[in-house]
């Protein structure tokens, strides 16, 4: 019994002490989860949800928090979740902007960040690489319009050019003065007229469906992403039009590829640009600044032209 009784003495603590690290090191309660948010310019765009992707699992796989908020093309209600991200004690913000030179929208960030929050910009940017933002991780979208307007030379002797923009967006805006300037010196190649859209496919639709039935002389499109040439394209079927009209737009989405792999006729080119690589890129920003790493203040990456000379490169069943 002495033995017994010895023996247990010695091998009781030893048992405590392995539990006591097993659940030490397999227990995730020892980490207390880090807190994201992530708010995009509209979560109506699968563009923004493969974007948020990456970005959720690597949060994910850390075992942190990610709130992911869309404000509906809403600036008010961007600041609002904004206000939110600071309640709730995030300690890092994805934001797509949805209008990057609104001032409220500003204020709101600055006072994110004054309060220790790293914020992370994509896709697009704000007005001006200000201390507030702590990187900015976009597509070359100068070079995306640029592309399109060299497919367009390269594809048309002239053209009379309808513009689909959003002005709010400063990643449009870079776009279409990429384009813009590429053309400025040939003048077979004239834009005729821009109009204002939402990036959306339901409201460029109607807009452009008007200025078609109002006869205005134009052959060629210029969208500002493919999401509103899809709405433009539907427009011009609608019609049942027998005049001609190319598209050139930017994204890479599934729908356009598949489009262009089918060789719909209007349909000329799209610039691929990579929400996948984006949100891979901002996530792992992200927890470099949390770390207390130096990161560049802005990050651009590279833009491809597809055409149906090269759409067999491309995966056409999702996003690159």
């Amino acid at each position: 019994m002495r033995k017994i009784f010895i023996i247990s003495r010695i091998i009781f603590p030893i048992f405590v002490i392995g539990i006591i690290i097993y659940l030490f090191y397999a227990q995730p309660f020892s980490h207390k989860p880090i807190k994201f948010g992530s708010t995009y310019m509209t979560i109506n765009n699968d563009f923004y949800q493969t974007l948020n992707e990456p970005i959720a699992n690597e949060v994910d796989d850390h075992n942190d928090l990610l709130y992911s908020r869309n404000p509906e093309l809403s600036v008010n209600n961007q600041i609002t979740e904004i206000e939110n991200f600071i309640k709730n004690g995030v300690k890092v913000i994805f934001i797509n902007p949805v209008d990057g030179n609104s001032p409220r929208l500003i204020r709101a960030l600055k006072k994110a960040h004054q309060r220790g929050i790293k914020i992370i910009v994509v896709d697009s940017q704000l007005k001006n690489l200000n201390n507030y933002v702590d990187c900015t991780i976009r597509s070359n979208n100068y070079q995306a319009g640029v592309l399109c307007a060299k497919e367009l030379m390269s594809k048309q002797k002239s053209a009379n050019i309808l513009v689909l923009q959003q002005p709010t967006a400063i990643s449009v805006v870079e776009r279409i003065k990429g384009f813009e300037d590429t053309l400025k010196s040939h003048s077979n190649f004239q834009i005729i007229d821009k109009i204002n859209t939402t990036g959306q496919s339901e409201n460029s639709y109607p807009k452009v469906q008007r200025y078609l039935n109002k006869g205005k002389n134009f052959d060629t499109i210029m969208s500002l992403n493919d999401k509103t040439a899809v709405g433009a394209l539907a427009a011009i079927n609608s019609i049942n039009s027998n005049k001609e009209i190319s598209i050139y737009s930017i994204d890479g989405s599934e729908n356009i590829k598949k489009m262009i792999s089918n060789k719909n006729p209007s349909i000329k080119a799209t610039v691929a640009q990579s929400p996948l690589q984006i949100g891979k890129v901002a996530v792992n920003v992200a927890y470099k600044l949390l770390n207390h790493h130096k990161v560049k203040k802005e990050i651009i990456l590279p833009v491809e032209l597809i055409t149906s000379k090269n759409i067999k490169n491309f995966n056409i069943t999702g996003w690159q």
